[in-house]
């Protein structure tokens, strides 16, 4: 499914998930959490499809739930005791909430991390510090998509092994081990071969020069400003609430925080609005390729 959001510039790409990024790991009140993870799971499915759904399904809901019972087993803070464990530790109301609260929290950003490697590309973020940090946008761009290759690569030369009977799922167990060693060795060759050659053909381009100049096939519209500004507008709102304690929240030795006042109801919108838009703006795209359709 084609995403929209994508389209836009770097700058509002990158701008987008830095703000929903810091506010999901920093804002621990119930509603952002639940905010924010119920938006990262929807934009997320929406990009990479069942995929991400099986992979949430499958690994992240165990996660959540792991991740929500080791809190309560060693932290026994909270003066709410619901009861007491075998070894006379209590087990509080406190200390489970909590234990829910980080794990969502956890998942939440892992989501969010899964959608940012999808929109924000190497090109992306070479474009946005190639010219600020010229040698770190270059290693961070390596390593964020040296996984993916690395991933691509080791089926190519396992299949190219399987071939000639030299898998890791043939022979006896002592041969297995010496196919996966040599599998390993080619792939730790390809590896350092690969980061020399980009290295060398970054050099001989003038990567990191000054005065160099490079072709970009991105432009800041006025979609984009408009955009833009929306973000800062929402996450300057969320700044100055959380500044003010409009997003206050405690688990510890009660439960207490502000939730039902005019003033942070108005937060929580506007965080809705932040952490919903590129599927909202994906959602009015979509309506308006529908009707130009209908009209023809």
């Amino acid at each position: 499914m084609k995403d929209t959001f994508t389209s836009c510039h770097p700058v509002v790409n990158f701008v987008y998930f830095t703000l929903v990024l810091l506010f999901s790991m920093f804002f621990m009140h119930p509603v952002c959490l639940g905010i924010s993870l119920v938006c990262a799971f929807t934009y997320s499915v929406y990009l990479n499809g069942k995929k991400a759904l099986g992979f949430n399904l499958k690994y992240m809901l165990p996660m959540l739930v792991v991740t929500a019972l080791i809190n309560p087993a060693f932290n026994h803070e909270g003066e709410t005791i619901l009861t007491y464990l075998k070894n006379g530790n209590p087990l509080t109301l406190e200390s489970i909430t909590y234990g829910i609260a980080a794990a969502v929290m956890l998942i939440t950003v892992i989501c969010w991390f899964s959608c940012y490697n999808t929109v924000m590309t190497s090109d992306k973020f070479v474009y946005l510090f190639g010219r600020v940090i010229p040698a770190m946008s270059l290693i961070l761009s390596m390593s964020l998509r040296f996984v993916p290759r690395f991933k691509d690569q080791l089926k190519v030369v396992s299949n190219a092994q399987k071939c000639v009977g030299r898998d890791v799922s043939n022979g006896s167990l002592l041969q297995r081990i010496k196919h996966g060693i040599r599998i390993l060795s080619v792939m730790v060759s390809w590896a350092l071969e690969n980061a020399v050659e980009t290295a060398d053909s970054m050099k001989s381009r003038g990567y990191g020069l000054p005065g160099r100049t490079a072709f970009s096939i991105y432009r800041f519209d006025s979609r984009d400003k408009r955009i833009l500004v929306f973000f800062i507008l929402c996450g300057g709102h969320i700044l100055a609430g959380s500044a003010f304690d409009g997003l206050y929240w405690r688990y510890f030795p009660t439960m207490k925080g502000v939730c039902t006042e005019l003033y942070s109801v108005s937060l929580y919108f506007c965080y809705l609005a932040l952490c919903i838009a590129p599927v909202m703006i994906n959602v009015r795209e979509e309506r308006k390729w529908n009707a130009i359709q209908s009209e023809i």
